[in-house]
């Protein structure tokens, strides 16, 4: 399987250390099957940054890995749910070096800007967490 990730650089080897805590599924290396979203967060990252390119790095994804083949943990969403919302907010209020999680590879849907205008409203008490998933999905 082919695995898209998008910067303002070229990405050859991946460095968990270089990702940023408080994001939607904790500290780490966000790849996407979809290219499409790759580009627009390369563009995105390069808009913040103020430098560099937009650029989408490849990546082969053994795939047997998500069959149980291997020790790594893994946690899957099938798509916008109570537990989905409850691990986003977990990790993106954990400002800590330390993981909220034990996980080696999550899989979910990741929260955009209209999903964190819903996350905002939920946090400031505008909507409840099942008016939240209702919304989003």
């Amino acid at each position: 399987m082919i695995l898209y990730h998008g910067s303002n650089i070229e990405i050859s080897q991946i460095d968990i250390d270089k990702g940023r805590k408080g994001k939607d599924f904790g500290k780490g290396f966000y790849l996407s099957e979809d290219i499409k979203q790759a580009e627009k967060m390369a563009s995105l990252t390069t808009f913040r940054q103020g430098k560099g390119v937009p650029v989408v790095s490849k990546f082969m994804f053994d795939e047997s890995i998500l069959n149980g083949k291997s020790d790594i943990k893994i946690k899957q969403f099938g798509g916008y749910t109570i537990e989905w919302a409850e691990f986003i907010l977990l990790n993106r209020n954990n400002n800590t070096n330390i993981q909220a999680h034990d996980y080696d590879i999550v899989i979910g849907p990741i929260a955009d800007d209209t999903v964190g205008l819903q996350l905002r409203r939920f946090i400031q008490g505008y909507i409840n967490i099942s008016q939240l998933v209702n919304e989003l999905s």
